[in-house]
């Protein structure tokens, strides 16, 4: 009987501890540059987040669909309540002038694992 009981209980609080997660919660998933010169071909934004779970969150990596295209990111633990941000620069020095759409997956230790952000614009070529 007292085996049991201690069981039900261990269940119990493993459960309420598993319940327990960060999440994150971006302001936007896309940006769009619109347009710009081939001549100034570096071009930047910042995604927004905030950590709505009740435990830190830990964004273990956010990679870019290609080399044009780098993410920097805050590497410590983001409390719940708190914010940080993603901030991604896309270069298009050497690429051919024209629309582009490139998406950087991020990684967290959140609820939701996984999500893309995307970023678009269009480079006009030199005159």
């Amino acid at each position: 009987m007292k085996k049991s009981v201690l069981l039900l209980l261990l269940l119990v609080i493993s459960i309420c501890t598993a319940s327990a997660q960060a999440e994150i919660k971006f302001e936007k998933l896309t940006h769009n540059f619109g347009k710009f010169p081939e001549s100034s071909p570096k071009v930047s934004c910042v995604f927004k987040f905030t950590n709505v779970g009740d435990q830190p969150l830990v964004i273990n990596q956010a990679v870019a669909s290609c080399g044009c295209t780098v993410p920097e990111y805050t590497k410590a633990p983001i409390k719940p309540g708190e914010s940080g941000e993603i901030k991604i620069t896309y270069n298009g020095a050497g690429k051919f002038p024209g629309h582009f759409k490139k998406s950087i997956t991020v990684r967290t230790n959140g609820k939701i694992e996984m999500t893309r952000l995307y970023v678009e614009g269009d480079m006009e070529e030199k005159k």
